[in-house]
């Protein structure tokens, strides 16, 4: 059969082609050198336990396996903007909520929804890959945007990105890979660079739960009245509330949006799986102190990593260390990034993502997750970074 060259174009999913490059280990290495697998920004912890009671109550439902209501369960719709509302100190309904299956989900369909073939989205560099495979999937051109030395994207330099043909502007953050918060007053500039350009100004808001920024909104915009001309604000239940396979995210955006989303949505899974939707209503309404908890823990982790790496073992330094995420750079002058993440994995069992799988172009970056990382496991990543430091400069 022929199938359609631009999806064919497309590169393979970066976790995958990490997970299989895993796969090429000697399983036999596992006795004496456990992997330690850093790829994936997943929760180390199970949900909080009044979720897992819940995810019980409704399994047993016989009505729990029926379809969901397109836009999500009512009450969902009305916690997210609720929180949202309180968070943010904005004004949020449940009319400007739709449930996705997971945030990628969310990028995907607000994307078909604002632009098509030929038009352009500024994406800001390093990009989360997801958002760049998605679109240039649907014939949108990503039009990257260079942060500034701290990894920061800035209004002032994206000015001269847009075109007729550009559509939105994309921000992460927290970042991934970088893990780097966007400011709130640079957001502000942000919305104010697309409300003149009659363009959307889409933020990402995984992990805006772990910023180390105390009880400060990550932005200003829902106190805005005006927030709907412009802003579509996507979030992920999958690292919050410990659900990625449960599959829950949501887009926040205005109604006409929305109602676009909803004839996408229709089209893809109907609805997110009500299981999942359940449960992230509970951990939403119900798990607040474990919530908090959890980002404590997750901070903790970053520290161990930073901690350990802080001497730049094997010459492996830490760029930027933020939300889940280190964003490292190798010392290898040179040599592809793709060959070092191939070593570590397997002549020194840890696994980590490429940073080309963020860039156009190869400078030398790895991304991190700290997910799994505890003092322990940080301690055996310097080790294990000093080691093929040492090896691979011998070698050469």
């Amino acid at each position: 059969m022929r199938l359609d060259p631009t999806t064919a174009a497309g590169i393979d999913s970066p976790i995958g082609a990490a997970l299989a490059l895993a796969a090429q280990r000697d399983p036999a290495r596992d006795a004496d050198h456990p992997l330690l697998d850093l790829s994936q920004a997943a929760p180390p912890y199970p949900p909080a336990p009044e979720v897992v009671e819940r995810l019980v109550e409704v399994a047993r439902d016989p009505a729990a396996s029926g379809y969901a209501p397109v836009p999500g369960i009512a009450p969902l719709r009305r916690a997210i903007a609720e929180e949202l509302c309180r968070d943010y100190a904005g004004g949020i309904a449940p009319d400007d909520v739709a449930v996705t299956a997971g945030c990628n989900q969310a990028f995907a369909v607000v994307a078909d929804a604002l632009a098509g073939p030929g038009d352009e989205v500024v994406l800001p560099l390093p990009y989360y890959f997801n958002h760049d495979m998605w679109l240039r999937m649907r014939g949108v051109a990503p039009v990257y945007l260079e942060p500034d030395a701290d990894l920061v994207p800035r209004a002032a330099d994206a000015e001269a990105l847009i075109t007729p043909r550009t559509r939105a502007i994309v921000l992460v953050t927290p970042g991934n890979p970088s893990g780097v918060v966007v400011p709130p007053t640079e957001i502000v500039a942000f919305a104010e660079l697309a409300r003149r350009h009659d363009i959307a100004l889409i933020v990402d808001e995984t992990y805006r739960s772990f910023r180390d920024a105390g009880t400060e909104p990550p932005h200003p915009l829902f106190a805005d009245p005006a927030w709907r001309s412009t802003l579509v604000s996507l979030h992920s239940y999958s690292k919050d509330l410990a659900l990625p396979g449960h599959r829950v995210g949501s887009v926040v955006a205005a109604p006409e949006l929305i109602r676009q989303v909803l004839k996408l949505l229709d089209c893809v899974a109907i609805c997110a799986p009500r299981l999942g939707q359940e449960a992230a209503l509970t951990g939403l309404t119900r798990a607040r102190e474990w919530r908090d908890a959890r980002v404590t823990e997750i901070a903790r982790r970053r520290q161990w990593l930073g901690a350990a790496l802080a001497e730049r073992p094997g010459g492996f330094e830490v760029v930027s260390l933020g939300a889940f995420f280190a964003w490292v750079r190798h010392p290898f002058e040179g040599r592809p990034t793709l060959d070092v993440v191939r070593d570590l994995v397997l002549e020194h069992d840890t696994l980590v993502i490429p940073g080309t799988a963020f860039l156009p172009d190869d400078r030398r970056m790895l991304r991190v997750s700290v997910g799994r990382v505890d003092e322990p496991a940080a301690a055996t990543l310097a080790g294990r970074l000093a080691a093929a430091g040492r090896r691979v400069t011998a070698g050469s």
